[in-house]
């Protein structure tokens, strides 16, 4: 392939046997892929194997990839699944908005006969997520809380206040001490967007 040809997200580049992974790759099962859309460059290494990264173009758009963790913003919910939509790829600000949904199933790890979605999110609340399939056409992905990093990062009491979490299952608002249910996330700090 030519050094500057253009790649797309998820795109099989080569095997791990011809060259290194640059940024903008990924690996999986001895194969060398494109995490986002740019161009392809292969630069040569005196120490033997050349390495592969893929440089977006500043028109291009990095894509959310099974796995990814994403941070996102609830638009609607009903009694099967919360509507969101994706604003972060890890700590990278998207440019256009795209859709995800996280099925009722995909929101806790255990005891997911009893799980509620309006006792997990509330619309506009912000949650950290992890991409688990790429969806339709609409490009809606499908996404999962069910780790214990994951779930609601920014809540907003009735009151309008920024609750506090209290335990994995619980926020209070500081103002009127009241408590309201969610999927909290364990935070790590690296996922924190202000």
């Amino acid at each position: 392939r030519h050094p500057l040809s253009p790649s797309l997200a998820g795109e099989r580049l080569c095997s791990t046997e011809e060259a290194t992974p640059g940024s903008g790759t990924y690996t999986r099962h001895g194969f060398i892929y494109s995490s986002l859309a740019g161009c392809l460059e292969r630069k040569s290494e005196d120490s033997g194997l050349p390495v592969v990264s893929v440089v977006r173009d500043s028109e291009s758009q990095l894509l959310p990839n099974v796995g990814a963790v994403v941070t996102c913003k609830v638009c609607s919910i009903n009694s099967r699944f919360a509507k969101v939509h994706i604003l972060y790829v890890g700590s990278t600000p998207l440019k256009s908005t795209f859709r995800g949904t996280i099925r009722k199933e995909d929101i806790r790890a255990t005891e997911k006969d009893k799980v509620e979605v309006y006792k997990s999110f509330r619309p506009s609340d912000i949650v950290l997520a992890k991409v688990i399939s790429l969806g339709d056409a609409q490009s809606n992905y499908l996404l999962s809380t069910a780790e214990n990093e994951l779930g609601v990062v920014v809540a907003r009491s009735e009151a309008g206040v920024q609750m506090v979490p209290i335990s994995w299952c619980e926020m209070q608002c500081p103002r009127t001490h009241t408590k309201e249910f969610r999927k909290v996330a364990r935070v790590q700090p690296q996922f924190l967007q202000t």
